[in-house]
């Protein structure tokens, strides 16, 4: 009987034993890269759409009408300052000329009629044989006509510098655009469209806006006191071509628009280019590459952000080896790295990457190999 009840125990001992709950084992601390936040210099580029202009862009019109009887170049040739690119009929300007000339003429003959009227009636007046009213009014005849001559004299001078219109030359060396008028046509200083444009393009000026902020920005990062001043000291920027090539050349800053647009809310800028090659031309497009030096930056790899509602967040590592979620506030960026303003500071260490599975108050095994690891900025 004593060995039935005990087996019973045993029995009733095992099933109790059986029937508690297993508690399973807690996973252990996923083991992350953290490196230490650190500050240094560092550059980003921001790239603004530009379009490029010839340093001298002169619409060639005419100044007199008539035909035009020749035209001396092609649409796209060099030409240079002096060389002639028109040639408008000239017969009515020179029949204009000798009319005038003679005119000039008739009018110096009548100054030395005047002018022997007086010396005729100077001795007569003198002797008392005629009055002095008669030499007065050959003086007043004799004014007249020296007038008349300095009248003529301006005709014939209108008259050459018409002439001289009908041969159009180019005001500067440059490019010829887009004949509008050929050979054959009538022109007219009313004309709405020029014969053509003439670009000087061995410097090309490129223009760029900025908005206010980006502009504010901009004058914050070079020494100053006044934006001449401040001109001197910019670096030297990039234009990238319509393909993303960067043009051979870099070109200067050298001015600044007095005003921003009032509708666009931006202020324009100039930077010059060298173009002795003749490569750009007026009518371009590309975009201006400026270069924004950024002191003191703290530098956040963007694989150790998380994007959540519109902002970029890091894991900060905080006591007993627990993460903090911290918003931060980005400049800019340089290659794979954000530069942040705000939410780190110097000597934090933040996960570099897996962050997309932690969570706020997470405990994880930091990675001895990072401990001593400084994020690597350039100085």
């Amino acid at each position: 009987m004593k060995r039935i009840i005990l087996g019973l125990l045993a029995i009733t001992v095992l099933y109790s034993c059986s029937s508690k709950p297993q508690t399973a084992a807690a996973p252990p601390a996923p083991s992350l890269p953290v490196a230490t936040i650190v500050t240094g210099t560092d550059t980003t580029y921001q790239e603004y759409p530009a379009s490029i202009e010839g340093a001298v862009n002169v619409e060639i019109r005419p100044q007199v009408s008539g035909a035009l009887d020749k035209v001396f170049v092609d649409e796209g040739a060099f030409v240079k300052a002096g060389e002639p690119i028109f040639k408008i009929n000239d017969l009515p300007y020179r029949a204009a000329l000798n009319n005038a000339v003679a005119n000039q003429h008739a009018m110096e003959a009548a100054v030395a009629n005047a002018q022997l009227e007086i010396d005729k009636l100077t001795p007569l007046v003198q002797n008392k044989v005629v009055s002095d009213y008669q030499l007065k009014t050959a003086k007043a005849a004799y004014d007249v006509a020296k007038a008349n001559v300095g009248q003529a004299k301006a005709n014939v001078s209108t008259a050459q510098i018409n002439l001289g219109y009908t041969l159009i030359k180019a005001p500067v060396s440059g490019y010829i655009g887009r004949l509008i008028k050929k050979q054959g046509s009538l022109v007219a200083p009313t004309d709405v469209n020029a014969l053509t444009l003439l670009s000087d393009v061995h410097n090309v000026h490129v223009y760029f806006s900025l908005g206010e902020k980006d502009f504010v920005t901009f004058k914050e990062q070079y020494p100053g006191t006044t934006l001449n001043d401040k001109l001197k000291n910019l670096p030297p920027v990039t234009l990238l071509l319509a393909d993303e090539t960067e043009f051979g050349n870099h070109g200067s800053i050298d001015m600044i628009d007095g005003q921003f647009d009032k509708t666009t809310g931006a202020i324009t800028l100039r930077a010059s280019f060298p173009n002795a090659q003749g490569l750009l031309r007026s009518g371009n497009t590309g975009k201006v590459k400026l270069s924004l030096v950024h002191k003191d930056a703290l530098i956040v790899p963007e694989s150790a952000t998380v994007d959540m509602q519109d902002k970029v967040f890091v894991f900060a590592l905080a006591d007993s080896n627990k993460v903090k979620k911290q918003a931060i506030t980005i400049v800019g960026k340089t290659g794979d790295n954000y530069l942040v303003k705000d939410g780190v500071k110097p000597g934090d260490q933040i996960v570099l990457s897996g962050v997309d599975k932690l969570q706020e108050g997470m405990v994880i095994q930091p990675q001895k190999s990072s401990d001593k690891t400084a994020l690597v900025v350039k100085k």
